[in-house]
């Protein structure tokens, strides 16, 4: 809180007596990392990573930003280039990125008293020490990352989860601080400069909009935001924002989650390599987004009440305009697969038009309740249910594979020729036992 007219403790300034400090660890550009860690050739050199069926950048290197690559960028519009810039792209493999992820953020929690994983490449970590020891804690995490999962990190110490961000932005951009700046340790009249000159966007939750009405009122950086009125700018934006600018001071207002709150919908969507123009297409495509869905139900012990079933043409298309979109309510509360197929696949039947080269469909579900919660009477169970045959389908799927179980047309062998391109894919080195690396020795 003020000190004076005018004036507001930096964080440095902040309890430092107090043990209790948040870390947040962050996998430096995560996609790109997860390549290079199966492939050493890769480091060093510019590297994207495009999203589904190839299509824009959604990952880059450092030599790759430094080439003025933008995020989002088509890949058919440098694809011609790249050669010469001596880029490398990669399909993204969300399977590995998957499993590497969590056994980071196994290893980042065995540090810490507690931990929320707050995405696939961040985790926030309660951590308790002195200034020097939560030092030594971050280059402990740093080293241990680098040796268990060959990922690069960078660790941000300090009083609040919106601090930590700060800090771990700060040591991403200052190689000299060896991937890890602990606010504990640095000058106040530091800090102070450094927010002074990092725009307001720099802050975690403050994008382009909300940072543009922020500068409207003289707002522009980190700083500003910090030495705002808190009651004033409650009123003005809301309540996060007070929190924000509370959280700026050292004041903690944002606490650790160590268990997120139930999800309150589930989606399962996916655009196509190539358009889907017949009925029984589309019938096998809302079959395996259906039995997918009911798989990720049954690993988050979660039943559903209500389905919507889409599907859609490209935008883009000349001729052909088409967007069916229904919701049903089912039965019951439920997480089975063969219910949720019945369910999609009936769904958009009469809404569906033979020829149409639809682009993309989904399956979202909603009305979302903990399986278990409230029992059921029986006559409202399926005997599929009874059998846990989606529990089923995932742990085969898990052990054996992407499409290597499925019910009715989602279990057809051959492959279909509208799954999701990926012809500059890597191997999939720890999921599947065909791709696994091979090493050699002289």
């Amino acid at each position: 809180m003020p000190d004076g007219p005018g004036h507001y403790p930096s964080a440095a300034a902040a309890d430092r007596t107090k043990p209790s400090r948040i870390a947040l660890v962050d996998v430096n550009s995560f996609y790109v990392s997860c390549e290079r860690v199966f492939d050493p050739s890769l480091a060093g050199v510019p590297v994207v990573v495009l999203s589904n069926n190839d299509g824009c950048v959604v990952a880059r290197s450092n030599e790759a930003k430094a080439l003025g690559i933008p995020l989002g960028e088509p890949w058919f519009k440098i694809s011609a280039q790249a050669p010469g810039w001596g880029l490398i792209q990669r399909s993204s493999n969300y399977e590995l990125y998957g499993d590497l992820s969590s056994r980071a953020m196994e290893l980042m929690g065995r540090f810490a008293a507690w931990q929320e994983v707050y995405s696939i490449d961040e985790s926030f970590l309660g951590l308790a020490g002195s200034p020097q020891s939560l030092q030594d804690q971050g280059w402990a995490i740093r080293a241990a990352m680098a040796l268990h999962t060959g990922l690069p990190v960078c660790v941000g110490i300090a009083p609040t989860k919106t601090l930590a961000k700060f800090a771990n932005r700060v040591a991403k951009q200052n190689p000299a601080m060896g991937g890890v700046c602990n606010l504990d340790t640095m000058p106040g009249a530091h800090i102070d400069h450094i927010m002074s000159r990092v725009p307001v966007t720099g802050v975690w939750g403050i994008a382009g909009r909300l940072g543009k009405r922020l500068n409207a009122i003289g707002v522009f950086t980190i700083a500003d935001l910090r030495a705002a009125d808190p009651l004033l700018m409650r009123r003005k934006f809301s309540v996060l924002m007070q929190r924000t600018i509370l959280e700026l001071r050292g004041v903690p207002c944002i606490e650790l989650e160590t268990e997120r709150a139930d999800k309150k919908q589930m989606i399962f969507s996916r655009s196509f390599s190539t358009p889907v123009t017949t009925l029984a297409g589309m019938h096998q495509v809302m079959s395996l987004y259906a039995q997918a869905a009911a798989v990720r139900l049954s690993r988050a012990k979660q039943l559903a009440k209500s389905m919507t079933v889409f599907a859609g043409t490209s935008h883009f298309h000349r001729t052909a305009s088409s967007f069916p979109s229904v919701t049903v309510r089912l039965t019951a509360p439920t997480a089975d697969p063969v219910v949720l197929t019945r369910a999609a696949v009936g769904a958009l039947e009469g809404h569906l038009g033979e020829g149409v080269p639809y682009a993309r469909a989904g399956v979202m579900l909603t009305d979302l309740s903990p399986a278990g919660f409230q029992p059921q009477l029986d006559v409202f169970v399926s005997v599929h249910e009874r059998r846990n045959i989606g529990a089923l389908l995932g742990e085969v799927t898990q052990k054996y594979g992407t499409g290597s179980i499925g019910l009715g047309r989602a279990g057809m062998c051959a492959p279909a020729d509208w799954t999701m391109s990926r012809r500059y894919s890597s191997p999939r080195y720890t999921t599947e036992w065909d791709e696994l690396a091979i090493v050699k020795a002289d």
